[in-house]
């Protein structure tokens, strides 16, 4: 990782989003922390613009978010804004009818005309890859939608398996972005890090990492690590920009300083801290999104046939 820091004008570090061209920074707003049941609409919105006003200019959503409301808030919080950010969003279905409603629902609750990263989320099950590419398919919707200028970059998501993303990429199609798990504790288990990465950094793949504190913070709060510790080993890999779940004014004011004050981990900063965790990593008992459906949405675990959340 070079030394050379590109910074945007507020101090934020930003990455080339791969082949997009997009400069993104390199921590990205998540959009569905911000819609927690004790966070009311004022105060997501103030986060999102007071995230956009600090430099944060990578926004994540999905359609399926809290059942659309995490679009709909992100929506009202992009007004006058919108041309400060890179906006992302997901499409949750597996069939063209739905995805084409999905898309429309995502652009009306968004107030946009255009989606600039759309992604297949929670690629998660063998099957899932298979679904994206058959006849009738959401890819041709989704290639219809950028033709159109409803949608500029396609790409995909998910946080199972490895070999899942793989099927995807083995795939006949030039993707744009792939979000996934990156963190300390995935070196060691079912490692999108070791297995996937380097293929994404070699097609310039944009990559979008996700849970770099476990998904709900276990690798703080159970394997002692700190949020810093946790967050500078993500960006000290080769990725675009790191999708941060932010669910207050202090949540957000740490991520931001974390941001402005980075300096990449050397590789044996990174041996060691990977090497710290491996007695109680490589079982994957703090990823929980690998080995259990706890991370699931609803909505994907329907897909599936699999019984409802606890």
């Amino acid at each position: 990782m070079t030394q050379d820091i590109e910074r945007n004008s507020d101090g934020v570090p930003v990455r080339t989003l791969g082949k997009t061209g997009l400069k993104v920074s390199v921590i990205g707003f998540g959009g569905g922390h911000c819609v927690r049941p004790y966070i009311d609409e004022a105060m997501t919105v103030k986060l999102i613009q007071s995230a956009i006003d600090q430099g944060v200019t990578f926004m994540d959503n999905a359609w399926e978010y809290h059942q659309g409301e995490a679009e709909r808030r992100m929506g009202l919080a992009l007004k006058g804004r919108r041309g400060a950010v890179t906006l992302m969003t997901k499409v949750c279905a597996r069939d063209a009818k739905k995805a084409e409603e999905e898309l429309h629902d995502s652009l009306r609750r968004l107030q946009t005309d255009v989606i600039d990263v759309w992604q297949f989320h929670e690629i998660n099950y063998d099957n899932d890859p298979d679904w994206i590419f058959r006849d009738d398919s959401v890819l041709e919707v989704a290639l219809k939608a950028r033709e159109a200028g409803k949608v500029r970059f396609i790409g995909f998501t998910g946080h199972k398996s490895p070999h899942i993303l793989q099927q995807m990429l083995d795939k006949d199609f030039d993707w744009d972005t792939c979000q996934m798990p990156i963190n300390v504790a995935d070196a060691h288990y079912r490692s999108f890090q070791k297995e996937i990465l380097p293929e994404l950094n070699k097609r310039d793949i944009g990559v979008i990492g996700m849970k770099s504190l476990g998904g709900r913070g276990q690798l703080v709060t159970d394997l002692g690590l700190t949020a810093e510790q946790c967050r500078t080993y993500s960006l000290s890999l080769p990725i675009s920009t790191l999708v941060c779940g932010v669910e207050s004014e202090e949540n957000l004011q740490q991520d931001v300083e974390m941001a402005r004050n980075f300096k990449p981990m050397s590789e044996a900063e990174l041996k060691k801290l990977v090497d710290q965790v491996y007695e109680e990593a490589t079982d994957g008992r703090y990823e929980w999104f690998k080995s259990t459906q706890f991370f699931d949405s609803q909505y994907h675990r329907d897909q599936h046939g699999f019984p409802v959340a606890d």
